[in-house]
């Protein structure tokens, strides 16, 4: 049975402080992320019978290029297995993946998986869950514009037709209900460039539980707190 209240639809994660747990342990980074994702199978398992639907995850953003150069290869190629290895599981469990970003940095290969998932995955309508991979929300913004600008410069609208829809509809997540909830782990309690559009109205929690302890029970403590907030959507009551 579900556990989230009936207005929660869309939860969007900002999955920190891999690193952080690993290094405490005295372990390289990178174990961090595998143990991470390893908590991103379980948390999609469990988030259809916690009453979510859509689940947005924070897994590259625009600024992470600016770490060593071994991290960034190793997460590289742990996106990449883990798209291999839970294409099977997803299909089975009728999950949609979906990412968001901009691909033309990644690899080729990478983008070629990523399209192929997209695509084995379009049908499913149990859970999609959106995977933000090289994305940042001023960039996302930014190619926004230009697409809108491209289309006003071809004709098809006007300058003046363009309006939030409009804006929403050239955005990454055009395919997505913005998020009603977005969760930020390991105690940080800034945005990140995530999602800066589609979270105006977001509630926010901040945990200071790690990504790699981040369990189903943390989930449903949190989704339990979100059933009692006053969502007013800059309105009174």
């Amino acid at each position: 049975m579900s556990n989230a209240p009936a207005t929660l639809r869309h939860v969007a994660i900002i999955m920190d402080g891999n690193g952080r747990w690993a290094t405490s342990k005295g372990w390289p980074r990178l174990v961090g992320h595998r143990k991470g994702s390893e908590r991103v199978k379980e948390i999609v398992r469990a988030a259809p019978d916690l009453g979510i639907r859509y689940l947005t995850v924070y897994a590259f953003s625009t600024e992470n290029w600016k770490r060593s150069t071994e991290e960034v290869l190793g997460l590289m190629k742990l996106f990449g297995r883990y798209i291999q290895r839970e294409a099977e599981a997803l299909s089975r469990e009728n999950v949609r993946m979906c990412f968001i970003g901009d691909r033309s940095r990644l690899d080729k290969k990478l983008q070629d998986l990523m399209g192929w998932i997209e695509q084995r995955t379009m049908a499913n309508d149990r859970l999609t869950v959106t995977v933000a991979i090289n994305y940042g929300g001023r960039d996302e913004l930014i190619r926004a514009a230009r697409k809108l600008a491209l289309r006003v410069a071809a004709g098809e609208i006007t300058a003046d037709q363009i309006d939030e829809a409009a804006l929403d509809g050239a955005l990454d997540t055009a395919h997505l209900p913005d998020p009603d909830l977005v969760i930020r782990t390991s105690g940080e309690t800034r945005v990140s460039n995530f999602l800066l559009w589609q979270a105006a109205y977001s509630e926010y929690e901040f945990t200071p539980v790690l990504w790699p302890d981040f369990t189903p029970e943390v989930m449903a403590e949190i989704l339990g707190r979100f059933g009692t907030r006053d969502r007013r959507f800059g309105g009174v009551k």
